[in-house]
């Protein structure tokens, strides 16, 4: 018995060689190596789940790759897969035409094939399609990594990461597990939507090419714009032009969104993201907490599923989230009074932390690199860290009653990562203008991801926005909590690679 892909010791070159010499022969039997199309009556899943009203009786039209071929004189296996199921074939030489027993012998291990016939079970108990007619319908001529498969268990499998990543097309086909990751995906962007729209959000989309950059702080990547002869920017966000939506008159408003931003790459960062972004008006930062709490619960519901392993923690779902702010984070963790030291105090409590200081950084970077440092780590259960420093929150609105330069914001961290961001939007123009200025200033000391002043957005403003609560969610990082992947690229069906 051989379970071989006639590979043993050939260069790729002399197997792609013997494969096209093959191509050859089919034609001279008289089939098409690359058929036009197959009528599938059944998929492998619906014949493993359906055998007992199919066996025997009924005649069924599969098609899917070979994976595994047993040859064994006169009568042979096969494994064939489509989608994420393998099914067993029989093919015996007194059960089907001459030629197609002569065209199977050409096959190996990664043609794409057709099979009519009878639904059995072999003499091991394996549910089987007994081959009464075959077809070629795509011939392979480059070796696919093969799998071997021995009680459930998988070995000289297609595990090496950095190819994977870089040939996607075979890490889906030889470990089908990870289309469940994909299809998975997909269905959290369609709850998503299926969340917003059943609160009368309305879906909308806004330029991904823009002639100014803004609605975070993150370097862009540029562009040129021949027909407008003009230097443009990928978006970094989609908040600017969301907010002059709500200006315009919608209430309710989302976008879905591919956003890009010049930055490194690490197992949580991919410089091309996609974000989701949702703004409500008459309403605050409270609002949206209590709404993004919903959405988290909702998608639990929807998985079925309340405890989630991650990051080698146990997250749950089931209980309230917490609700801290920063500054009584840090106090906690780095033991840090923050809400009664200055900016040069700060600065030297990060120097003698060890922490790199570059001239460029300021009050808002101190309070980040402790909060970086001490605090986020820690926060493994879902908690809501609230009221946030005016220096780093640029688009946000003063919290009410206070005067210690903090915002309305919030960020949502799960499993020691930041999940959400969310502001009471600033809606004042003039302070908008403000804030913009300053940091125009801080980008003029070398802060590269310092934002713009946009004049046309100052000038919405000035039109008058309604009170408005606005989020941001991290779509890729959303789909690695619930998948339980570790690394960003695990989601992304083709992650950016360097050359």
């Amino acid at each position: 018995m051989s379970n071989n892909n006639n590979t043993d010791g050939k260069s790729l070159q002399q197997i792609r060689a013997a494969r096209i010499n093959k191509l050859d022969q089919i034609k001279e039997l008289g089939f098409n190596p690359y058929d036009y199309e197959f009528d599938r009556t059944h998929k492998a899943s619906e014949v493993l789940e359906n055998f007992e009203d199919l066996k025997e009786t009924v005649t069924v039209r599969l098609a899917g790759r070979i994976m595994a071929i047993r040859r064994m004189g006169k009568a042979n296996f096969c494994d064939m897969q489509d989608d994420n199921t393998k099914i067993q074939i029989y093919i015996a030489q007194d059960k089907i035409d001459e030629k197609e027993y002569e065209l199977f012998d050409l096959m190996d291990i990664g043609d794409i094939i057709g099979v009519t016939g009878k639904v059995m079970k072999s003499n091991t108990g394996e549910i089987t399609i007994l081959v009464q007619e075959l077809d070629i319908l795509s011939k392979n001529i480059r070796p696919i990594p093969i799998v071997k498969e021995k009680d459930d268990e998988k070995f000289d499998s297609f595990t090496d990461k950095e190819q994977r990543y870089r040939k996607r097309y075979l890490d889906l086909l030889v470990n089908p597990e990870v289309k469940e990751v994909f299809e998975k995906r997909s269905d959290i962007i369609k709850w998503t939507r299926e969340f917003l729209d059943d609160r009368d959000y309305l879906e909308v989309e806004t330029p991904i090419l823009q002639p100014l950059y803004g609605g975070a702080n993150a370097r862009p990547f540029k562009t040129y714009y021949n027909a407008l002869d003009s230097e443009f920017y990928l978006r970094i966000a989609n908040e600017l032009y969301l907010k002059r939506l709500i200006i315009g008159g919608f209430d309710r408003v989302y976008e879905l969104s591919k956003n890009f931003r010049n930055e490194g790459v690490d197992r949580n960062h991919n410089p091309e993201f996609t974000l989701l972004e949702f703004y409500q008006t008459y309403s605050d930062y409270e609002d949206m907490m209590e709404l993004v709490e919903k959405f988290f619960k909702y998608m639990c519901d929807k998985m079925d599923q309340t405890e989630y392993e991650f990051e080698d923690h146990q997250i749950d779902f089931d209980q309230d989230f917490d609700r801290k702010t920063m500054f009584e984070l840090i106090d906690e963790h780095a033991e840090v009074d923050v809400s009664e030291t200055n900016e040069e105090k700060l600065k030297e409590i990060c120097e003698e932390k060890g922490m790199d200081i570059e001239p460029e950084d300021h009050y808002g970077s101190y309070i980040e690199f402790l909060f970086d440092e001490f605090v986020e780590p820690n926060l493994i259960q879902p908690t809501f860290v609230t009221d946030l420093p005016k220096a780093i929150s640029p688009l946000a609105k003063p919290k009410r009653n206070d005067d210690n330069d903090l915002v309305e914001r919030f960020e949502l961290f799960i499993g020691g990562q930041e999940f959400v961001n969310s502001f009471s939007e600033l809606n004042n123009p003039l302070d908008q203008r403000e804030r913009m200025e300053s940091q125009e200033r801080l980008a003029e000391k070398g802060d590269e991801e310092a934002q713009n002043i946009d004049e046309d957005f100052i000038e919405a403003l000035e039109y008058g926005m309604p009170p408005t609560g606005g989020v941001g969610i991290g779509i890729d990082r959303l789909v690695m909590l619930l998948t339980n992947q570790n690394s960003i690229r695990d989601v992304l069906l083709f992650p950016q690679m360097r050359k």
